[in-house]
């Protein structure tokens, strides 16, 4: 069923975006004001389901690579957002007839949007990953064999380049040196994909999702009930920490954020691992959740969801953990998402606590 995506809702859907990014996705407010800017000057934007993609569809997937602590310092223009969709459209012989979003995070809920306004283009509502994830190649469809290229990939400065690369990982290496050397923020264009493959291996709903969340918190605010409660319920989570944020570590190396975080209470220390992302929480040696389930940090009282790269000394804060996709949990999932792909010795562990069954 098709919906408008009109200019009030882009602070609420950003914000519900926020959430399901996992602290990564990039600074949502800076995706807004894109959003924003490209529905003032073009109109609002028809969301449709998977179900209503034609099978002869070409839908491309638009988002920002590149470091969230950069990107909150290099604004892209408009003309630079639909630079990549351009170049891929005269590589492949072909326009493209639906934006998609390749992860439901941050900026790269909204920019999507922003992009199906400037094309005139309808939005699929779904994503491909139902979080965010700090690498290109990490997006379900990989899984069922899409490839990621050829890729299109340009900077603000009118570089504009084509890749085509032996599989998504080389895509993601590529694109990588290529994003550092121009300035660590590009805009991205690719995974090519028609109606079925759409529907096959993406996560439906994702931007109406996005966009619960964000009205939950707002409506709970003006109630002054919990607004973390009201995200707990529609995320079907747990609440597995608060406490007030004593240590940040972070920098920005080879094109990402890495660091880690300490959130103290009365009697323990939890620790978050991030790589954009949040990847593990843990308390000594208790691991309480970890990639590919979702691990959010929010505002204590507001409940306004806090990025890694705006988390600071001070903060007073709760943790929460969620369910990811089931289809993140498949042994070839988990060795392209879980603990070990990013140099963490232990076994995943669900939002629960649980460890991953050993297949």
């Amino acid at each position: 069923m098709s919906w408008m995506i009109s200019l009030d809702m882009i602070a609420p859907l950003a914000r519900g975006a926020a959430v399901l990014g996992t602290g990564g996705g990039g600074d949502p407010y800076i995706g807004s004001l894109l959003a924003e800017q490209a529905l003032r000057e073009h109109g609002p934007v028809t969301a449709i389901s998977l179900e209503e993609v034609p099978d002869d569809a070409l839908a491309l997937t638009v988002s920002m690579m590149g470091a969230p602590t950069v990107m909150v310092e290099k604004l892209p223009s408009l003309e630079e957002l639909v630079a990549p969709v351009r170049a891929l459209e005269k590589h492949l012989g072909r326009k493209m007839t639906h934006v998609a979003c390749a992860e439901v995070g941050g900026v790269n809920s909204t920019i999507p949007i922003a992009a199906a306004a400037v094309l005139g283009l309808p939005l699929i509502d779904a994503d491909g990953m139902g979080r965010a994830f700090p690498e290109l190649q990490m997006l379900l469809p990989t899984l069922y064999g899409i490839t990621a290229s050829p890729l299109a990939i340009s900077d603000e400065k009118g570089n504009t380049a084509v890749l085509e690369t032996a599989n998504n990982l080389w895509t993601e290496r590529i694109a990588r040196v290529a994003c550092v050397e121009m300035g660590c923020s590009v805009m991205v264009a690719g995974f090519a994909m028609d109606g079925r493959q759409a529907r096959a291996s993406m996560v439906p709903g994702s931007l109406g999702h996005c966009l619960s969340i964000g009205t939950g918190i707002e409506e709970a605010r003006a109630a002054k009930t919990d607004p973390v409660a009201v995200v707990l319920d529609l995320i079907g989570g747990l609440e597995i920490f608060a406490g007030k944020v004593v240590d940040v570590e972070r920098g920005t190396t080879k094109g990402f954020a890495r660091g880690n975080a300490r959130i103290e209470d009365a009697d323990s220390t939890l620790r978050l691992s991030f790589q954009n992302e949040h990847l593990i929480a843990q308390t000594g040696a208790r691991v309480l959740a970890t990639t590919p389930d979702l691990i959010m940090v929010l505002d204590h009282e507001s409940g306004e969801p806090i990025t890694t790269e705006s988390l600071r000394y001070g903060q007073r804060v709760r943790v929460l953990s969620a369910p990811s996709d089931p289809r993140w949990h498949s042994p070839e999932a988990l060795a392209m998402v879980g603990p070990g792909y990013f140099g963490y010795d232990m076994p995943s562990h669900r939002f629960d606590g649980v460890p991953e069954p050993v297949s």
